[in-house]
């Protein structure tokens, strides 16, 4: 009897974080390797509120969860940590 050794190929699902920096990113076109977790959205990306506001609203629908307007988001990083925590019990 033969037995296939051979797997299926699997497709891997982008991270949280790869995909909050794809988010963000693609909001003003910025390259991705200016995106760290550590850089501020206002200094560092010269993001205003709406874009701001914005990304909220895609994170909201990208992974079905609410971010509350009293959450205090400055840095890319934040957002990865606000979505890593809050997608998982979704």
């Amino acid at each position: 009897m033969y037995v296939s050794t051979t797997t299926s190929p699997v497709h891997t699902t982008p991270s949280i974080e790869q995909q909050v920096f794809r988010i963000i990113s693609k909001r003003k076109a910025i390259r991705a390797s200016r995106v760290r977790k550590t850089a501020s959205l206002a200094r560092d990306l010269r993001f205003d509120t709406v874009d701001v506001v914005d990304i909220i609203l895609e994170l909201e629908r990208n992974f079905s969860i609410v971010i509350p307007d009293e959450v205090p988001l400055y840095t890319v990083g934040d957002f990865v940590r606000y979505v890593r925590d809050h997608a998982a019990a979704a």
